[in-house]
């Protein structure tokens, strides 16, 4: 074994690594997390009937989709979307999502995709404390069991809160692949290391630009 692998062995076995913010911080950030999200809900309460209704209209299934993802301390949450998908989109088992070419895509949610409107449901997941803002996304178990097979650094993610955006979503773009996952996971290790006030709100910044130039992750 060499030392790569040893270094590895050993992280595998804490349970934490250093986080870059303290507890006041942390606490600062889940406190205007929690009032953003609740006026954000209510600015955006038009346009989330307007996306309900154009959702429910096109196939008459359910607007809104979960799916459970693993979240703070391992635990798994319900995260929530507008549905963009087939009501059979994994009737094989779990699939990533392969890009516009996707066939499982509905038309409506081809575009709410493409604009990223199909996310906000999830300021009500921001809301209860079941995510942040800002922070690694939230992944399905049958994956994260893939990914630790590579990389056992993985647990560490689950000292903070899964994010509605990420460091890694702006740099990496959409994982559809395990090499992809593996460097997702690099970017937020990187992440919970170094982050901070300063850093959110520049990760925040960065993804609204991205979104009102149209690009896509």
């Amino acid at each position: 074994m060499n030392d790569i692998d040893q270094n590895k062995e050993r992280e595998s076995d804490d349970h934490f690594i250093r986080d870059g913010m303290n507890g006041f911080e942390r606490n600062v950030k889940r406190f205007i997390d929690c009032i953003t999200a609740l006026v954000a809900m209510i600015v955006f309460s038009p346009l989330f009937l307007i996306c309900y209704i154009a959702v429910k209209r096109e196939d008459g299934g359910p607007a809104i989709f979960k799916q459970e993802r693993i979240g703070r301390f391992g635990r798994p949450f319900n995260i929530y979307k507008f549905r963009s998908m087939k009501l059979d989109a994994e009737k094989h088992g779990p699939a990533l999502y392969a890009g516009d070419e996707d066939k499982r895509l509905t038309k409506v949610g081809k575009f709410l995709r493409d604009h990223h409107l199909d996310e906000l449901p999830q300021l009500w997941n921001v809301f209860i404390g079941e995510m942040a803002f800002i922070g690694p996304r939230p992944e399905r178990q049958y994956y994260i069991d893939q990914i630790m097979q590579h990389d056992p650094r993985y647990r560490y993610l689950y000292q903070i809160r899964p994010g509605v955006t990420s460091y890694a979503t702006l740099y990496n773009g959409y994982t559809d692949t395990m090499e992809k996952m593996l460097r997702r996971l690099r970017y937020d290790l990187f992440y919970l290391e170094h982050r901070s006030w300063w850093f959110d709100f520049k990760i925040l910044w960065m993804t609204f630009f991205s979104i009102v130039f149209g690009k896509k992750f």
